[in-house]
């Protein structure tokens, strides 16, 4: 049995709590809400955010340094705004050294930089190359309910991450190891933007294939940005790209689609945000893909068209109709040039 602590009481938190939880580890999941760490120990449940039974094995508390307290992993699932904040209590608290995984999807707008990156400048005694993301196709509302699920962990110390392939893999959470953390990362926080734009699509009444057409378009910019960065091609065809591509934009389960879909139906943004209640990381990543491709150069059209319905009050209808517009060109061209670049192994 291990102890772990779980920073981060949201949906996606609590999910991977109970995981943890049926593979016989002592979990601790923190909120920063006293009143929330109060109803999940005396409930059982975490109604504001997942429809699942909590496991007696898993105990709430609202004070950072008691939940941390002797763990020998942390698995952070706050979200991205929150993510420094979180790190730099963690310095003033945490005594002993734990593995770090993180599985938060997105990226820091003003600094462009991932949830890995955040944490290793953040964290005074963690080296950004020990650090493991978790990603890949999942709703916390099917693996709170234990159905089939697979994962992908990644870091650059082989250690880690077969330590906590260890930790979440059972009969319905399966676990990959990968060591690509830039594609992991990457893959798990830009397929957000396509799924805002799946929403929308859905919300204007288009059919599948436009969808279809928004979800192979979207890969292309995101292995187009991803490669950029370091990342592998290939990751972005396995779980935590296409997969998670895939489960995102086409489930209602998706905030990200939700969102969109509140938005193509005629809502703002400010209305949209209010009425989900929960963090909707596809906005702030939004932004952040879109300044990193402009100042790279980097084609994203479907981003540039996200962008200026969110931040710059354009129509989507009239976004959808720039994208129909767009300059004939080859489709292969975007692929071939991708597959052939030379990236690290």
């Amino acid at each position: 049995m291990t102890k772990v602590a779980v920073l981060g009481a949201g949906s996606w938190g609590t999910a991977l709590s109970i995981v943890l939880a049926d593979n016989g580890h002592d979990v601790r999941l923190w909120t920063h809400r006293k009143e929330q760490a109060e109803a999940i120990n005396t409930t059982y449940k975490n109604e504001q955010y997942l429809d699942a039974y909590i496991p007696e094995q898993i105990q709430a508390f609202y004070e950072l340094n008691e939940a941390i307290d002797d763990v020998s992993a942390i698995v952070m699932v706050v979200p991205t705004k929150a993510i420094r904040e979180v790190c730099m209590e963690l310095n003033n608290t945490l005594k002993q050294k734990a593995v770090m995984i993180h599985a938060t999807k997105g990226i820091e707008p003003e600094s462009l930089k991932r949830v890995s990156q955040v944490i290793g400048e953040e964290m005074d005694h963690y080296d950004y190359e020990d650090i493991v993301v978790l990603s890949g196709p999942s709703h916390a509302e099917e693996v709170g309910k234990r159905q089939p699920t697979t994962v992908t962990v990644s870091s650059l110390n082989s250690h880690n991450a077969a330590l906590s392939q260890d930790l979440f893999i059972n009969e319905s959470f399966r676990v990959y190891t990968s060591t690509d953390i830039v594609g992991i990362e990457l893959g798990g926080a830009l397929k957000n933007i396509i799924a805002l734009g799946a929403g929308i699509s859905d919300g204007l009444g288009y059919g599948d294939n436009a969808k279809a057409a928004l979800i192979t378009r979207g890969l292309a910019e995101i292995t187009r940005l991803g490669v950029s960065l370091g990342a592998s091609p290939l990751t972005f065809l396995g779980l935590p790209g296409v997969g998670d591509l895939i489960v995102t934009c086409t489930s209602p389960h998706s905030r990200n689609w939700r969102a969109g879909n509140m938005l193509g139906g005629g809502q703002k943004l400010d209305e949209v945000l209010e009425q989900m209640g929960m963090v909707v990381e596809g906005v702030r990543t939004t932004k952040a893909a879109y300044q990193f491709a402009k100042e790279q150069q980097i084609e994203m059209p479907i981003t540039q068209g996200l962008y200026q319905v969110l931040f710059e009050d354009k129509e989507p209808k009239d976004v959808v109709e720039q994208l129909m517009n767009r300059t004939k060109r080859e489709e292969m061209d975007d692929i071939s040039s991708l597959l052939s670049v030379n990236y690290p192994q």
